[in-house]
């Protein structure tokens, strides 16, 4: 990701508030993601908590989806949030999502 499409990013977070991001459960083990920024929902996946639900909002997104935002977990995210690129299609579902205007691939 260069440098601009990580600002782009940083500006959008529609991906963090548009999907459930559900992983293995051992990903959490330290030093992924806190315990506390997950929920469990079955014997082997857990979830980034706050996005298991109708209208997903990652609890780990601060600011507001399409002007300014951060990822308090950002270093230790799990692998569901690195494989979304700028401007791929579930950037592109996520931002449609939220009303914020569509980017170029990557």
């Amino acid at each position: 990701m260069s440098e601009n499409q990580a600002g782009t990013c940083q500006q959008c977070g529609a991906c963090c508030a548009a999907f459930r991001v559900s992983f293995y459960w051992a990903e959490v083990q330290p030093p992924s993601v806190p315990a506390h920024f997950t929920e469990r929902i079955s014997p082997h996946l857990s979830c980034m908590a706050g996005t298991n639900q109708a209208a997903p909002y990652c609890v780990a997104l601060q600011g507001e989806v399409g002007k300014a935002v951060t990822c308090s977990v950002y270093p230790q995210r799990p692998p569901p949030c690195r494989e979304v690129q700028p401007g791929d299609d579930k950037c592109a579902r996520a931002r449609a999502r939220h009303g914020v205007p569509e980017l170029a691939p990557a």
